[in-house]
């Protein structure tokens, strides 16, 4: 067999060796972890399920409770906060980072130029190459391209882009969990300051009728028939209500501060005019226990950093095993310019360099061991995060359960006092009981009216935090380029 033969074999056998090794990948596959779920959440006759009850919340989930005020301010949120804005940006450096990583599979091919003009010395050694000792003076001009090729043997770099593409994963659902916390923040706040003014209203109603009933007794008094006591009562009464009307605007503010931050605005420039509560609740479609693994985004995360983590023990685990980087190269050499590109000017060089750790003191396996106490902990936190979601959606359920019977209850609290104040106030102008019975009438019906609107607001706010807890209506995404990503859901 003549030599070119021989190199030729040799080349395709090499390349056959280096396609077959570079098919496998040192390091453990990944395999989402099993979970235990159970069958379905816990409920009473309380709760009312939406239909379907398997039905996915709509991504813009606020939109249910039909409040043009929170719509637009949601709107504005989405388009100006800035902590959304700090996670689109981290978004978008997981997705370079994974372009960088990924480039690594490609050859890098260099290309240099160099021209010089230089002064040799006469004094220089003698060598088989130059024969003269004489001082010259010459140009040199280059040319060249090179080219390196990790040929990635055992899989390192194949580790790194999986754990790179996992990572930018992760980072798409910490995003969409941002959108998810910013959009529940904002609706909280506004269900809050809401609930608020709805506590203001009852106790501005109550001043004025505090007020009428101090006009009543005063008059009463000039005429001479009841006492000091009755118009000094009456008074104090209508005092401390004023008061506890002011500590609820300074609460107010508080949380119209809080939205202003959310949507992105300066507070001084900032107000909500007020309004009232939403009349009814909408239907939250809760599904079962093991949809959650499917909503929530931060579960989703949790995951997607189970899957970096592992990759990360391949990537330690191949630095055990050798290395081979291609470099092959040609340029062209020459002392004038015009001769750059002819035939005696070529130069060329087919190299490679394979590197193979000997020893290095435990460094190589303390990595593997690293890496694998990280996957341990991002597994352990994974699991955590599930069993938290699992907490919260169990509270929210079992929270709106309680309140709805107790809003039923505060209402009926509501008409009763009602009908206590009007039989006091008649009872009183009769002259069959004192006037402390009218206080204390009064009083009830303020504590009853302001129960009853705090209840309807802690609804709303539950019902929010429960929105939260499904997920906020997102759902993995069916078009990423990860097989691997699609299947483990």
């Amino acid at each position: 067999m003549n030599a070119p033969a021989r190199n030729a074999r040799l080349g395709a056998t090499l390349l056959a060796v280096t396609a077959l090794l570079g098919a496998c990948a040192v390091g453990p596959d990944y395999h989402r972890p099993e979970v235990s779920t159970p069958p379905d959440w816990k409920t009473d006759g309380y709760w009312r399920l939406a239909q379907p009850s398997h039905a996915p919340l709509q991504p813009d989930w606020w939109k249910g409770f039909r409040e043009p005020a929170l719509d637009a301010l949601e709107t504005q949120a989405l388009a100006q906060n800035q902590t959304l804005a700090a996670a689109v940006a981290h978004y978008d450096q997981a997705q370079a980072t994974l372009s960088g990583i990924s480039a690594q599979r490609l050859p890098e091919v260099d290309a240099s130029f160099g021209l010089a003009r230089q002064r040799i010395s006469s004094n220089r050694p003698v060598t088989s190459y130059s024969s003269s000792s004489m001082s010259t003076v010459q140009n040199n001009v280059q040319a060249g391209l090179g080219v390196s090729y990790d040929t990635d043997l055992f899989g390192r770099i194949r580790r790194q882009v999986e754990g790179a593409r996992a990572s930018a994963e992760q980072a798409a659902d910490d995003l969409t969990n941002a959108r998810l916390v910013l959009t529940t923040q904002l609706a909280t706040a506004y269900f809050q300051l809401r609930a608020l003014d709805a506590e203001i209203q009852v106790l501005d109603e109550s001043v004025t009728l505090q007020q009428k009933a101090l006009d009543y007794v005063s008059a009463q008094h000039d005429l001479g028939a009841v006492s000091g006591l009755n118009v000094l009562q009456q008074q104090s009464e209508l005092d401390t209500t004023r008061v506890q009307a002011r500590l609820l605007h300074q609460q107010r503010d508080q949380y119209e501060h809080a939205i202003a931050a959310l949507v992105g605005v300066p507070a001084p420039a900032f107000s909500v005019p007020a309004g009232t509560l939403p009349g009814t609740l909408p239907p939250i479609p809760l599904g079962v226990p093991s949809d959650i693994l499917q909503r929530r985004p931060d579960v989703a995360s949790a995951e997607r950093g189970m899957a970096a983590a592992n990759a990360q023990i391949g990537v330690a685990k191949a630095a055990f095993f050798p290395s081979l980087t291609l470099n092959p190269g040609i340029g062209w050499q020459s002392t004038e310019f015009a001769n750059l590109l002819s035939a005696p000017s070529l130069l060329w060089t087919v190299g490679t360099l394979a590197t193979q750790a000997i020893f290095d003191g435990g460094r190589r396996q303390a990595g593997v061991d690293f890496a694998s106490a990280g996957y341990r902990a991002v597994e352990a936190n994974y699991r955590q995060t599930v069993l938290t979601a699992f907490q919260q959606v169990q509270d929210g359920v079992a929270g709106l359960s309680v309140l709805d019977a107790a809003a039923r209850e505060s209402h009926a609290a509501v008409v009763d006092a009602q009908r206590l104040l009007s039989l006091a106030n008649d009872r009183y102008s009769g002259g069959l009981t004192a006037y402390l019975t009218v206080i204390t009438a009064q009083q009830g019906l303020l504590a009853s009216e302001r129960q009853d609107v705090q209840i309807r607001g802690q609804q709303l706010v539950l019902s929010v935090a429960l929105v939260k807890a499904l997920g906020g209506g997102w759902l993995p995404p069916s078009d990423t380029s990860s097989d691997s990503y699609n299947a483990q859901r």
